[in-house]
C-alpha cells in the first residue's frame, strides 16, 4: 500500500532522476579530489627530525699542503707591546690584524695554521708559581702550543719602534746557529721587500728571542716601525696588512722550494 503523502513518480522520470543523481555524485567526488590534491601540492612538507649528513669541505690543495705552521700574534691582554706614536694604538692590536692576514694567505696555499691567540688576550694564569713572571709563562705557553701542535714552523708577528722617527722598513729575525731559520728569514725578508717596496730595505738578522728557541724553522717578523709616521699609517691600513700577509706567505712558499732543492 502506497504512502498517501508521497507523490507517485512515473517510471521513466524516476530513471532520469537516478541518472542525474549519480552524475551529480561523480561531479562532487571529482571536485573534492581536485581540492585535496591542490591542498597537498601547496602545503609545506611535514617536519621531520632527521638531520641531513654534514657536507665536509675538503682542505685546499696547494704548495704548502701538509705543513703545520704556528702563527703567533705577539703580546696581547695585559701586555700591549709598543704604542703607535700618532694614533696611540697598541702594538698587540696590529700584530693580531696582520697575523690573521698571514693565516688567511697560508691557508689559501694549503697550510694548516695554529694561532696562539685570536682575540686580545694573554697566555698566562693568575695562579702561576710565584717565581714565574706573567711574561715568562706567556712565552712558555706559546712555545708549548707549537710543540703540542707538532708545528713544522713558527712565525711570530710584531711591530718595531725606535726613538728616532726616521727608522722604517720590515725586518725578519732568526735564531743564531739555525741554518733552516736563517734561510726562512731570508726568503721572507726578500718577499717583504719585493711585495711592499719599503723605503728602507733591511736584511734578515740573528736575534735572541724566546719564541725562536725551537728546533723547527722559526722567525720573528717586525712588520714595520710604528714610531715612523708614514709607516704607521700603512700598518693601520687593511690593504697593507693583507699585502703583508701575502708577502710573508710567499716567503714561506719560496723557502719550501729552496729547501727542497737543497735536499736533492
Amino acid at each position: 500500500m502506497a504512502d498517501k503523502h508521497r507523490p507517485i513518480v512515473p517510471p521513466h522520470k524516476a530513471e532520469r532522476y537516478l541518472t542525474l543523481a549519480v552524475g551529480l555524485l561523480v561531479l562532487i567526488g571529482g571536485l573534492l579530489a581536485v581540492a585535496a590534491w591542490r591542498k597537498e601540492a601547496t602545503s609545506p612538507a611535514p617536519h621531520t627530525h632527521e638531520t641531513p649528513a654534514p657536507t665536509l669541505t675538503p682542505a685546499p690543495i696547494g704548495p704548502l699542503s701538509g705543513l703545520t705552521i704556528l702563527v703567533d700574534p705577539g703580546h696581547g691582554g695585559y701586555d700591549g707591546g709598543a704604542r703607535c706614536r700618532d694614533s696611540g694604538i697598541w702594538e698587540k692590536h696590529l700584530n693580531l690584524a696582520v697575523a690573521l692576514e698571514v693565516e688567511k694567505s697560508l691557508v689559501q696555499r694549503g697550510a694548516s695554521v695554529i694561532m696562539t691567540r685570536r682575540t686580545d688576550e694573554d697566555l698566562c694564569e693568575e695562579d702561576r708559581p710565584a717565581a714565574l713572571t706573567k711574561k715568562r709563562q706567556d712565552m712558555q705557553n706559546r712555545v708549548a702550543m707549537a710543540v703540542d701542535g707538532n708545528a713544522h714552523m713558527v712565525l711570530s708577528i710584531h711591530m718595531n719602534e725606535y726613538r728616532s722617527r726616521a727608522e722604517s722598513g720590515p725586518q725578519v729575525f732568526y735564531r743564531e746557529g739555525s741554518s733552516a731559520s736563517r734561510l726562512l728569514a731570508g726568503c721572507i725578508q726578500s718577499s717583504l721587500i719585493s711585495g711592499l717596496s719599503p723605503r728602507k730595505e733591511r736584511v734578515a738578522m740573528a736575534g735572541d728571542y724566546f719564541i725562536l728557541q725551537l728546533e723547527v724553522p722559526s722567525v720573528l717578523i717586525e712588520c714595520g716601525f710604528i714610531s715612523n709616521a708614514a709607516e704607521e699609517k700603512l700598518l693601520l691600513s687593511h690593504d697593507y696588512q693583507a699585502r703583508l700577509g701575502e708577502a710573508i706567505a710567499g716567503g714561506v712558499e719560496e723557502y719550501l722550494r729552496l729547501d727542497a732543492i737543497g735536499a736533492q
